[in-house]
């Protein structure tokens, strides 16, 4: 199997963030300076750490905007946002592209991460030795302009914006400034639809999500921005099926590559951030799924930055077509225009105000959790934990490499539920490296009954089992069930997101007493 071949076949469907975008070659533009009504803009690009095996200083290429009337004395000094853009794609260059952080008071300096755009060097995947180096040297540059707000000697009054790999710079930024530091200097960020575990999101439990592997590399094809290790080793994982740790065949090892990248990392180095975080993560996501938002709510802030920061969850993020299992298809964001009057960035805008700049907005749901439904409701909760036993009543039963999904039904409506639940079972599978994948799913009956909000994960039985203890990850969702429908647990042999990925051998896998453990809001 052709990589590049495959890789491309995936390239027209995809985007990830900001899309996939061919870029120029790798070469630094002139500083320049224009006025375009009343904004200045700046382009220019700065020297940071080589790539391994150089000695030659990679180019980070950036654009500066300076709002209209920002100067250099006081009453006048503006906060700086920083802004990058998703895998694949290319800075900010144009005033219109944040116009709204422009109208609001804000600076903005954007960037083109390392591999990307005309920025010089490889992805490596936010790795704090490199894309961290990066992001500490543009903060430099930042606490030099003389018309930004100071809350110190090179300590900007700085807050950050982005989705997906532009909401990976952010935690990677926050962190390796306080790791240096010993202090935050990002006062506020505003992560979307990104990470907690690089691993965790592309291969829970080892089984590789297939179709993102192959647009992760599609992505970066045009730049070339992956070191051609990763290419081989994603390869391996859709080929074999199993995630690359040095004892496939090629001996490529993804392990270590993506060891140090992501908030996990951080928070297991005794690392927590004490910054106000305005979370904005995909419940219907298959990339960075909605679990992955929730990690990092839970582990990378403090308790006393949860008080002042805001989770919400949107129909949307790095979505695909859910075929098998039939999933839903739907775009919303009820609970920033509920809290906010509009769309994630004016509720992000809203945030920084009130973090940057001391303004009282009214704006309200800070310490919680706030999840769009797949009816486009928004629903608030305080925990996501679950709260409620369901027993189904019979085994829970699955065919292996082939067949149908299978619902069992959990409970009837009018039910809520919002948050991540799981399985408790005693399973028996027979083969070697069984695989099935489970999710929850609503109907009115088993033959209409779809995945809530798009998304499976996977049990995996390396080696036979018989009735061996286990809680099996169910996908964190928010959904009401009406009265007349019906909650089902989903079990299939087979799953879109996971191509290839089902069991190495026919058979069967049986979950004997199983439990569904509910995050349950109101019945």
């Amino acid at each position: 199997m052709n990589l590049r071949t495959a890789a491309l076949s995936l390239a027209s469907l995809v985007v990830l963030g900001a899309g996939v975008h061919p870029a120029p070659a790798h070469a630094a533009p002139p500083v320049a300076q224009q006025e375009r009504a009343g904004v200045t803009i700046t382009n220019g690009c700065l020297g940071s750490v080589p790539e391994p095996g150089s000695r030659t200083p990679v180019e980070i290429c950036y654009t500066i905007f300076k709002p209209a009337g920002a100067a250099a004395r006081p009453g006048r000094r503006v906060p700086m946002l920083m802004h990058s853009h998703g895998w694949g794609g290319s800075r900010a260059t144009t005033a219109s592209a944040v116009q709204e952080y422009l109208d609001a008071g804000y600076g903005v300096l954007s960037f083109d991460q390392r591999g990307f755009g005309e920025s010089g060097g490889q992805a490596h995947v936010m790795s704090p030795s490199r894309e961290g180096a990066d992001v500490r040297r543009l903060v430099n540059l930042i606490a030099r302009l003389p018309w930004v707000v100071k809350d110190g000697r090179r300590d900007p009054r700085l807050g950050a914006a982005g989705g997906s790999y532009g909401g990976g710079y952010q935690f990677l930024g926050a962190f390796e400034l306080l790791r240096h530091r010993g202090k935050p200097v990002f006062d506020a960020i505003a992560p979307e639809i990104t990470w907690n575990s690089l691993k965790g999101s592309l291969a829970p439990d080892d089984v590789v999500r297939t179709e993102w592997a192959l647009a992760l590399s599609a992505a970066a094809l045009p730049t070339d921005a992956l070191p051609t290790t990763v290419y081989q080793g994603l390869l391996e994982g859709v080929a074999t099926g199993s995630w690359p740790d040095g004892t496939g065949p090629t001996g490529r090892n993804l392990d270590t590559f993506f060891a140090h990248n992501g908030p996990e990392w951080q928070v297991s180095q005794g690392r927590r951030l004490d910054i106000p975080v305005l979370f904005g993560q995909g419940t219907t996501d298959g990339l960075f799924p909605l679990e992955q938002g929730l990690t990092n709510w839970r582990t990378a802030i403090t308790r006393k930055a949860r008080r002042h920061s805001i989770f919400v969850g949107y129909n949307g993020g790095h979505v695909l077509p859910q075929l098998l299992p039939a999933g839903i298809d739907v775009t919303s964001d009820p609970c920033s225009k509920r809290l906010a009057g509009g769309d994630f960035r004016r509720l992000s805008i809203r945030f920084f105000d009130e973090q940057l700049k001391d303004r009282r907005t009214g704006l309200r749901g800070y310490g919680r959790i706030h999840l769009a439904t797949p009816a486009s409701r928004c629903t608030t909760v305080d925990s996501v934990a679950a709260t409620r036993a369901v027993p189904i009543g019979r085994p829970v039963v699955s065919t292996t490499a082939l067949g149908a999904p299978l619902p069992y039904e959990v409970a009837a409506g009018p039910l809520r539920i919002a948050g991540t639940p799981y399985v408790t079972a005693k399973v028996t599978a027979a083969g070697l490296d069984s695989r099935a994948f489970y999710g929850l799913a609503v109907g009115r009956t088993p033959l209409d009954a779809r995945l809530v909000q798009n998304n499976v994960l996977p049990l995996r039985e390396r080696r036979p089992v018989s009735g061996a203890a286990r809680r099996i990850a169910l996908p964190s969702v928010a959904v009401d069930v009406p009265r007349g429908q019906h909650l089902y647990l989903l079990v299939s042999p087979i799953s879109d997101t996971f191509v290839g990925m089902g069991s190495r051998v026919p058979g069967v896998v049986s979950l004997a007493n199983p439990v569904v453990h509910l995050p349950v809001v109101r019945r």
